[in-house]
């Protein structure tokens, strides 16, 4: 199982590129966000701060990127173009979001990788994940990064289980995955492409490629649209 199987890193993010290759885990991509941000190098931004966003540390935010009346941004932070960030969101530190992206009103982000066009538009909580491009979280959807017993996080594969020397591990969305309003995403879980979690559930382990999780042992294959 490699990253290129989830999600490519888009040309808005190549700058990052050393740090997640695309034939590495795609978990291993969560322990390489803090050390991609601090080798970055950041031109100034001439974006206007509006007085009450709060911004603390090293941050960065493309001059396109679209900012509320308040929010609080702690770094490390890289924003990238035509991102919006809406009233309420509170990101605190080792944040990467490509362009086009919505970060949304009452969510928190920590720690976590967004690619291009990621959509997390109200109340939610995204973690220790990687989001991939055209990605989109229901209003409530909740990536959960820490299990109850806060022992190392396993990726449950169809033949084996993984460890994957993570503590706080939220969720592993391919690109354009779909995550249902109020549903939970268990840690550890993976989403391929494509794929769905149906909403008010939880959910957690692997879902397959163009496939809609229904209910906790429910998963129906849906037919591609390209």
């Amino acid at each position: 199982m490699k990253a290129s199987d989830f999600f490519a890193l888009p040309p808005s993010l190549v700058r990052f590129a050393s740090f997640f290759p695309a034939e590495s885990r795609p978990w291993d991509w969560i322990k390489r966000i803090g050390a991609a941000l601090e080798a970055a190098e950041f031109a100034a931004s001439d974006l206007k701060i509006p007085a009450g966003v709060h911004i603390e540390g090293r941050v960065w935010l493309h001059s396109s990127v679209k900012l509320p009346a308040y929010a609080v941004i702690l770094g490390p932070a890289y924003i990238g173009a035509k991102t919006e960030i809406r009233p309420g969101a509170y990101i605190r530190g080792n944040v990467i979001t490509g362009e086009g992206c919505v970060l949304g009103n009452s969510s928190e982000f920590k720690n976590c990788l967004l690619l291009d066009r990621v959509q997390a538009p109200h109340f939610n909580y995204v973690g220790d994940s990687i989001l991939g491009n055209g990605a989109h979280l229901g209003a409530g959807a909740i990536c959960s990064n820490l299990r109850l017993d806060q022992g190392e996080v396993t990726v449950r594969l169809p033949n084996e289980t993984v460890n994957t020397g993570l503590r706080k591990f939220g969720t592993i969305m391919g690109d354009q995955a779909e995550v249902g309003c109020n549903a939970v995403l268990n840690p550890g879980s993976l989403l391929g492409p494509r794929s769905l979690v149906m909403p008010s559930m939880a959910f957690g382990g692997v879902l397959p490629p163009a496939t809609i999780a229904r209910t906790r042992n429910s998963v129906s294959m849906i037919p591609r649209r390209d």
